[in-house]
């Protein structure tokens, strides 16, 4: 078997995966270039994100980690491996998005340095009274510094470049100052410029002077400042759409209290293992995924969910590590550590989404892998036109070096990434995690959203939710001998009935002989305040033995059946004393959630394996159309039905949360599985949803899109601004150092607007 590789080679399948940390690049063209690199070799498959400064590899067996390093090397980049995954429960934690890396710190220090050479360098240039006899030597003196000291990364990089046979956007800006520089030199110690008293008018347009009268290192000075300026905003933007993941990581608790044979004992959360037992005061972090066998408590988990609301648990529910207890004192026995933890895997899905390249990025990264050579070739041809047309040498020098500096294509290898980060950071939040930048534009084109019932409109649970008494019975008796008889029962019917009939009367009394009748009801003895034989069951139950129903109660179960909803009578003493209603109950936030999508241009269909009475009863209740409910499907028939739509022209999302559901959501346009599901169905679906709120889903729909149109609009703004400015600064129009301004805005507008999307509600 093969597989095409972005650059369409065919190589072997391939069976491993690693994801390497690539140094050195400093724009789109970089990371094209260590991506072609890769893809060339035999058996590899990689996609290169310049913003996630990451490449993602997968590579055959033939294929080595230490080759593929040799390879970024020998493209004039370093390479480094994934540090190794930690042994107990806790990921390491990444430092803060307030530290300032290596990186930054350096620019910052040549930023510093520069504003304060170059500024008096461009006032002097600009300001013909402030041109006194000597200027242009101080300006020299000033400027120097700034165009080696200050613009040593862009040659540092534009030479590493050079000896590996490429040019990128620093060939463009080293080539600009050292012209400029270069042209001031000649201008001082051979030209006019140098002559005592000289002085020098600034224009925003080139003027179509003659001779070597004028030097251009305000240009050489201001370029590099303003380039420094947005190359150090830009790396302090990136880090921070890179922030919500770091916050994600930073969650999870870093001590734990373990119970040994000797009492508790605090020990590093990575020290954790499975099976361990570990104490959870009020206020403190549970340290990893568990179930709790011991305590009642309320858990807050808005740093995963995103919902406000604690949630209730009690021994033998699940609790998820990086939640707050907010309640009582809890003890939790692990079952997930380290990188198998929920809030490691969303981390790691959110990351591999971060990654991932849309389509649209692919062919901005095709267009700036071929920019850089097209752009110097303008410049010359600018030049080398300019001169034939008989204007001077310094208006055609000026042009040229504009072409170079204005055309440099930061901001298109900025545009997806950037606001990929941000919009999949902000997510993981928000508890949406988007597998990758094609889900974004699948979320666009997506007019019908199918949603299952159970589970994902409705709780999934029974519960009691109507209770009818017969004339002079009383219903706090009628509840304690039902629910002591189920209680006695495993049945989902029977565990509602128990439960609720608990937590109203607070006790249940004992019960004797008690004997299942397979597909009918329970019978058996029940004492409270004597020994009573009850019954609860369908109405056939009564019937077998001869009992009829009062009119009330029979009205009671023919409107529940009417409602789709399931009806018990309970009977002692040969008559009928009461019916129990009981449904699955849909979530309040479901009608809410219907709406929502509805706004969002989606037509909502419910699909669901129960029968058509209890379809439209929900569907009524939730605000979906009769036409629209789809009833009666064998699980194995969900996939046929999305096929179905699809075939009618519709482009459909699926919402579903059991294994059930996993065929379907592969199959759908757009999978979203609620994160209380299996891990099947997560598995199998585009978008995961970890609050079990369908309101989520149109937050996550919502989302998505906003994110591509940021993204469309990122890359209209890189586009535009290449496709007008160099035409401009070829026809002599524009000024070097307006041109090299204009340039570094146009990188961090891209990242400032992505980053936008971090204000998401």
């Amino acid at each position: 078997m093969t597989i095409e590789t972005p650059a369409g080679l065919s190589v072997p399948r391939a069976e491993h995966s690693i994801e390497l940390t690539i140094g050195g690049m400093t724009c789109a063209s970089c990371a094209a270039r260590v991506e072609k690199k890769l893809n060339k070799m035999e058996g590899v498959s990689a996609t290169v994100n310049y913003a996630t400064e990451k490449a993602k590899v997968s590579y055959a067996d033939n294929v080595t980690t230490d080759q593929l390093i040799a390879t970024v090397v020998a493209t004039g980049y370093t390479a480094e491996p994934p540090a190794p995954e930690p042994s107990g429960a806790a990921a390491s934690v990444p430092e803060s998005v307030d530290e300032e890396d290596p990186v930054s710190r350096s620019l910052r220090h040549r930023l510093t340095a520069s504003v304060v050479l170059a500024v008096p360098v461009i006032a002097l240039g600009m300001i013909p009274a402030l041109q006194f006899t000597y200027w242009q030597w101080l300006s020299l003196t000033l400027a120097a510094p700034v165009v080696t000291w200050g613009a040593w990364p862009f040659h540092r990089a534009a030479w590493t470049n050079l000896r590996h046979g490429s040019a990128t956007m620093d060939t463009l800006v080293s080539l600009g100052v050292l012209a400029a520089f270069g042209w001031s030199l000649y201008a001082l110690f051979l030209g006019a410029a140098g002559t005592p008293g000289m002085t020098m008018p600034f224009s925003l347009v080139p003027s179509r002077g003659s001779g070597a009268e004028e030097i251009y290192l305000e240009v050489a000075a201001g370029v590099t400042m303003f380039l420094l300026a947005g190359r150090y905003f830009e790396a302090r933007a990136k880090r921070r759409s890179g922030a919500a993941l770091r916050a994600l990581l930073s969650m999870g608790a870093k001590e734990v209290a373990v119970l040994r044979p000797g009492g508790e004992v605090r020990v590093p959360v990575a020290e954790l293992k499975v099976g361990d037992a570990f104490v959870v005061r009020p206020g403190e972090k549970i340290a990893t995924d568990g179930i709790v066998s011991t305590g009642t408590s309320a858990v807050d988990a808005s740093m995963l969910t995103g919902e406000s609301v604690p949630v209730e648990v009690a021994p033998g529910d699940p609790v998820v590590g990086a939640t707050v207890n907010a309640g009582g004192r809890l003890v939790v026995r692990a079952t997930r550590v380290g990188a198998d933890t929920q809030l490691a895997q969303m981390a790691r899905m959110v990351e591999d989404a971060q990654n991932g390249k849309a389509s649209v990025q692919r062919l901005a990264d095709r267009v700036a892998a071929v920019f850089v050579p097209v752009v110097i070739a303008i410049a010359a041809a600018t030049l080398g036109f300019w001169l034939a047309y008989g204007d001077s040498p310094e208006f055609a020098f000026t042009a040229g070096v504009a072409v170079l500096i204005i055309a440099c294509p930061c901001a298109l290898g900025l545009a997806t990434p950037t606001a990929l980060m941000v919009g999949t950071g902000r997510g993981a939040q928000l508890g949406i995690l988007i597998k990758g930048p094609e889900v974004l534009e699948s979320t666009h084109r997506v007019d019908t959203v199918v949603l299952d019932k159970t589970g994902t409109i409705t709780t999934g649970r029974m519960s009691l939710t109507d209770v009818t008494v017969a004339a002079g019975q009383d219903r706090t008796e009628l509840l304690q001998l039902a629910g002591a008889l189920e209680h006695a029962s495993e049945h989902p019917i029977a565990r509602a009935i128990a439960a609720a009939a608990l937590a109203e009367t607070g006790t249940l009394p004992e019960v004797y002989d008690f004997a299942n009748v397979e597909g009918v009801g329970v019978r058996g003895v029940v004492d409270l305040g004597g020994k009573r034989t009850v019954l609860v069951g369908r109405r056939r139950m009564l019937e077998d033995t001869g009992q009829t129903l009062p009119d009330r109660l029979d009205a009671a179960i023919t409107e529940a059946e009417r409602l789709g909803r399931t009806a018990v009578v309970v009977a002692w003493e040969g008559q009928a004393r009461g019916v129990l209603v009981v449904s699955d109950t849909v979530k309040p936030t479901s009608r809410e959630a219907v709406s929502q999508l509805r706004r969002l241009g989606l037509r909502p269909v419910l699909l669901t394996g129960d029968n058509r009475a209890v379809a439209l009863a929900i569907a009524a209740e939730v605000g979906i159309d009769a036409a629209d409910v789809i009833a009666d499907v064998l699980p194995a028939d969900k996939v046929a039905e999305i096929t179905r739509l699809q075939q009618s022209g519709a482009v459909v999302a699926m919402v579903g949360d059991g294994i059930n559901d996993a065929p379907a959501l592969a199959q759908a346009d757009l999978g979203l599985a609620m994160g209380t599901g299996t891990d099947v169905a997560i598995e199998a679906s585009d978008l995961t949803l970890v609050r079990g709120d369908l309101r989520v889903a149109a937050d996550g729909i919502r989302l998505s899109r906003r994110t591509l149109r940021t993204i469309q609009g990122n890359l209209f703004w890189a586009f535009a601004y290449n496709v007008a400015a160099i035409p401009l600064a070829a026809a002599g129009l524009l000024n070097p150092m307006l041109a090299g301004a204009a340039m570094a805005f146009s990188s961090v507008f891209v990242v400032s607007n992505s980053l936008r999307l971090r204000r998401f509600r």
